[in-house]
């Protein structure tokens, strides 16, 4: 197959993508299957992302992993004893069943239907942080071309843009690039995932007088090592912002 009739294959494969995530499939509950015409039918929400099922789990307001009930500290021992880039981080979920197999359908199956929902229940999140201060702007993880080109979305931006709406905070969808095409997290070794995403991103040119003294909200669908979303908030720092809030729909809990 010569490359242009390849290339015309794989852009509508991704548009046809996009049509099923944004009609079709939501005809049905993503969880149980049901016929619905939301994209979880409201038992399947009430039982498995009601109120309490992770928002209230006591977290290092840092970086949000999982602190044991007994611990007074507001931070986990790691920030403690390394701190990251960015100051403090919400989520609403634990990344586990079954809102991994609702991430999993949004990033690789189009189903663009889910991100309102999540922008939702993250915006029920941050309204239940007694110390919650608000960003100036909303920043999503960027990716990079070669990947947003296969994808044909970026699931960061479509969770951002709603979740600018509840929170009533400006939207920049390209403040930050990623100038370094890097492996997906999930397939690089831990020892190996700081150095993966090493100079990966970087400030747009023409959007760097918004940072000197501003508070950033970076937002994306999942924090598992944080590495990406420090890289992130590093470069942000680096250009002069006072503050860098992560939110992020699930925590993958440490091993």
């Amino acid at each position: 197959m010569r490359t242009a009739t390849r290339q015309q294959f794989d852009a509508a494969w991704r548009a046809l993508r996009l049509w099923l995530g944004a009609t079709v499939l939501p005809a049905q509950c993503a969880l149980c299957g049901m016929g619905c015409p939301q994209v979880l039918c409201p038992p399947c929400r009430a039982q498995y992302l009601g109120q309490g099922r992770g928002q209230l789990r006591h977290r290092c307001r840092q970086c949000a992993n999982p602190l044991a009930d007994i611990e007074v500290a507001q931070l986990c021992g790691r920030c403690l004893r390394q701190q990251p880039a960015y100051d403090a981080t919400v989520t609403a979920f634990d990344y586990a069943a079954p809102v991994d197999q609702l991430l999993l359908q949004l990033k690789f199956g189009a189903r663009l239907a889910l991100a309102p929902l999540f922008a939702e229940l993250l915006h029920v999140a941050i309204q239940q942080q007694q110390e919650w201060q608000a960003p100036q702007l909303l920043c999503p993880v960027p990716l990079g071309p070669a990947r947003l080109a296969e994808r044909g979305f970026n699931q960061a931006l479509e969770i951002a843009r709603p979740l600018a709406r509840l929170l009533d905070i400006p939207l920049q969808p390209r403040l930050a690039l990623r100038v370094r095409e890097t492996r997906a997290q999930s397939g690089v070794a831990p020892q190996e995932r700081q150095a993966n995403l090493a100079h990966a991103f970087a400030i747009a040119p023409d959007h760097a007088a918004l940072l000197p003294g501003c508070h950033v909200g970076i937002v994306d669908d999942v924090m598992s090592s944080g590495h990406t979303v420090n890289a992130l908030a590093a470069a942000c720092k680096r250009a002069g912002a006072a503050r860098v809030s992560i939110l992020v729909v699930a925590r993958t809990p440490p091993h």
